[in-house]
């Protein structure tokens, strides 16, 4: 074993100075949301402006490891600038000063790559070239692609031209020329304002992206610029239909509530039924976008004559008596054969028809006070149904315990009652009942309240949802 060696202390050697031990000092950090702040502009005279306004992205913590904190500089600001012409961006970062704490100095440059990947430039005068340099990207971009129109698509292909009017949409398949590109400066965006989103595949040609163009008649040619987006999937339904998905749409925050949202989801619907697809589903709506969905289709419903002796049938059926005090509720649900008309129509799949057809049945109830507490257990009815898969009308699962000389803890027989009835007294009860039944309670509240919303947006005469 090797030791190591102390040299002997001589007559006149100084005694050996104590190594001092330092400690880092503390660094709480400052959370991203606090200090970073994101600006969208069509001009190098937008750049540090006084009257442009920041816009709210989502969560930026989310995009720093850890606690979601930077850690590591004191006074920190990031102002974010990003060009909605070519979509490039530039982070402009002041501090006071730099402390090498106990969680080190976070690495600033590769947190906002992360975010903003190749968009993002060095310098501030590089980023105000990109106003000129970069002027016709977008129109170079779409150039190629196909304009669909809220009536009808207009079928061309090539050389699309936007009308100097209102935006228009425009279609690009994933694998056509510069969609990709495109797409990869979009990303940021996707990451900054579309809630819990990632970017598509842009390998998959089944993709397709719908573009939202504004184009502004100027001295030189027109400016093209994107105003909002959505990205659609088409995959295979058996034996030989096509079924779309919508996975990601966004209106950029200076462009919200002018209704372009509700144009971009009108020329969808309309790519839907046009190429009769089986049928439209939404992958993982945020609140505020199926709110707007749904009032978008129930102002289809209540136009699609088809389905109105169903719904008469059920306003009917509920307003003859009591039914909240009645055994067994009816489900309330439309026939069969009125989703089928739905779907193959309006594309509007099952799982949307049925949130719909809640809403309709209210609108038709008049007046509504009158049969709030029959129409709330219906709902209530569908929510034990729909979320806690505790159907009333139908047979229950019971679990009953069962003499055995076999493992006690394993031996119990599993069987549907009639009617609700309870067979045995031995049937295990869930001890959290009352917390389940409070549960319900609130989820039933959430329910009523949102068909409220949609119902009080789409009753006022003549308005037109901005959105």
């Amino acid at each position: 074993m090797v030791q190591k060696q102390q040299a002997s202390a001589g007559p006149g050697t100084e005694p050996k100075k104590r190594r001092r031990v330092g400690f880092s000092p503390a660094d709480t950090g400052v959370e991203a949301n606090e200090c970073i702040k994101i600006y969208l502009v069509s001009s190098k005279e937008d750049v540090d402006s006084s009257d442009i306004s920041s816009v709210k992205p989502v969560d930026l913590n989310d995009f720093f490891d850890g606690d979601g904190k930077i850690y590591g500089y004191q006074g920190l600001k990031i102002n974010v600038w990003i060009n909605s012409i070519s979509l490039h961006s530039y982070a402009d970062i002041t501090y006071q000063s730099t402390i090498n704490g106990d969680k080190g100095i976070t690495d600033l440059k590769s947190a906002l790559q992360n975010i903003f990947a190749e968009t993002i430039v060095d310098t501030k005068d590089e980023f105000l070239q990109t106003f000129s340099t970069q002027r016709d990207f977008i129109r170079n971009m779409v150039s190629n692609g196909e304009v669909m129109h809220a009536g009808a698509t207009d079928g061309s292909s090539k050389n699309a031209e936007v009308v100097p009017s209102d935006p228009q949409v425009i279609r690009m398949e994933i694998g056509s020329p510069n969609a990709g590109l495109l797409y990869s400066r979009l990303v940021p965006l996707v990451l900054l304002f579309v809630d819990g989103s990632n970017p598509i595949d842009v390998t998959d040609p089944d993709w397709h992206l719908y573009l939202l163009i504004q184009k502004k008649e100027e001295k030189e040619d027109p400016l093209y610029r994107i105003v909002g987006f959505t990205a659609i999937y088409k995959f295979y339904r058996y034996p030989d239909r096509l079924r779309m998905r919508l996975s990601q749409i966004l209106v950029l925050p200076s462009f919200q509530g002018k209704g372009l949202g509700s144009y971009l989801m009108e020329v969808v619907n309309n790519v839907a039924i046009t190429e009769n697809v089986y049928d439209l589903t939404v992958e993982e709506p945020s609140e505020k976008f199926q709110h707007i969905r749904t009032c978008i289709d129930i102002n289809r419903l209540r136009s699609f004559d088809p389905i109105k002796p169903d719904i008469d049938s059920a306003v009917q059926t509920l307003t003859k008596g009591k039914l909240s005090k009645k055994a067994q509720i009816p489900r309330f649900t439309p026939p069969l054969n009125a989703i089928e008309k739905v779907r193959e129509s309006l594309k509007i799949n099952k799982k949307q028809f049925l949130k719909c057809w809640e809403i309709l049945i209210y609108l038709a109830l008049d007046p509504i006070d009158k049969y709030m507490e029959d129409y709330t257990s219906v709902i209530t009815n569908h929510v034990r149904t729909d979320i806690l898969g505790k159907d009333i009308e139908t047979p229950k699962k019971q679990v009953v315990d069962v003499p055995s000389s076999f493992e006690p803890e394993a031996s119990f027989v599993v069987f549907k009652s009639v009617n609700g009835e309870e067979a045995n007294t031995n049937v295990q009860v869930d001890e959290n009942k009352p917390d389940q039944e409070q549960q319900l309670k609130q989820l039933v509240e959430e329910r009523i309240r949102e068909i409220k919303l949609v119902a009080e947006k789409v009753s006022k005469s003549g308005q037109t949802l901005k959105v």
